[in-house]
């Protein structure tokens, strides 16, 4: 049994999609869980509560943490400790595999590539807080205490990605007929990992024995593009013009004043005002597997958002 802990997001959906490929049984769990297959199972569950967590884990032999929760950094700091937790606290009970899906804000600002040997240095609260959860699963590994791992993914982007950056500022602002946007700057390097391709690496990585006990960053084009560049195959993909605009630090920060979730942005800025690379090179060596490139994941989603709402390719 394959459980996927927070299974209503965007990554949750393309991991269910994903294992059952791999013809393995799965249990999706989330407060309100929802069905993309026949054969899924469905579980009712609390993450903040050990109980419920525990009984959710019944019978699993591999438990991914997909969750995803509001994007706030007080709701972060009281809530995903606690999530951790009882998570960590009920696979070493039942003797169930772990797969934490997670982020790259705690390495903070990096000069150069990121990569799996890149150090926790956090200048965030956000990112504090990764740092704290991450640390503590990997301590529990290192002790021996659990057999766990860490699927890192860039920012991402793809089908049926509503609450991703380019879906916001790009690809809904084309789909309405309005110009894109950009943060801070639209002439450095950006890496986005491509949500398929997300879901089927981090089903890879959680059913091969030896993926245990590290952190893996999943694989991502490393052909890095600027704002601009991902504006253009964007409007190209979308029949449109490629008219955007740049939202300055000064602009982010009046609006901030009126919208909390722009206001949460701030702290994390420091990824759009120079480059963000991610590497995936140890995944690479390690399988072998087709990443979709920028051109064709882009292709793609173009074509979900026009399905989508009937416009013709």
């Amino acid at each position: 049994m394959q459980v996927i802990l927070g299974s209503n997001g965007t990554i949750g959906h393309e991991l269910s999609k994903a294992l059952n490929v791999l013809k393995l049984q799965v249990r999706l769990v989330s407060r309100n869980p929802h069905r993309y297959k026949d054969s899924d199972e469905l579980f009712s569950a609390d993450l903040l509560h050990f109980d419920q967590t525990f009984k959710a884990l019944k019978n699993a032999e591999v438990a991914y943490l997909t969750a995803g929760l509001r994007y706030s950094h007080a709701t972060w700091k009281e809530q995903w400790p606690r999530i951790m937790q009882n998570v960590i606290e009920s696979c070493k009970r039942q003797g169930v595999k772990l797969v934490f899906f997670d982020n790259v804000y705690a390495y903070g600002p990096v000069n150069g590539w990121m990569s799996e040997e890149s150090p926790l240095q956090p200048s965030s609260q956000k990112g504090a807080i990764r740092a704290t959860i991450a640390g503590m699963l990997m301590d529990e590994v290192r002790k021996g205490n659990l057999k766990a791992l860490i699927a890192r993914s860039a920012d991402f982007y793809g089908p049926d990605c509503p609450n991703s950056l380019p879906n916001i500022l790009v690809f809904e602002p084309f789909r309405k007929g309005k110009k894109a946007q950009c943060l801070i700057s639209d002439q450095v390097r950006h890496s986005f990992t491509y949500t398929p391709d997300a879901g089927k690496a981090t089903a890879l990585l959680g059913n091969t024995d030896s993926a245990y006990g590290q952190v893996w960053h999943l694989p991502t084009d490393k052909q890095a593009l600027t704002a601009k560049q991902f504006i253009l195959l964007a409007a190209q993909s979308m029949n449109t013009s490629p008219r955007y605009r740049i939202l300055s630090k000064g602009i982010l920060g009046f609006m901030g004043l009126f919208n909390g979730n722009i206001r949460e942005i701030g702290e994390m800025l420091y990824q759009n005002n120079s480059d963000y690379l991610f590497d995936s090179s140890k995944f690479d060596r390690a399988f072998v597997f087709d990443k979709t490139l920028y051109a064709d994941g882009i292709t793609e989603t173009a074509k979900a958002i026009k399905k989508s709402i009937s416009l013709p390719d």
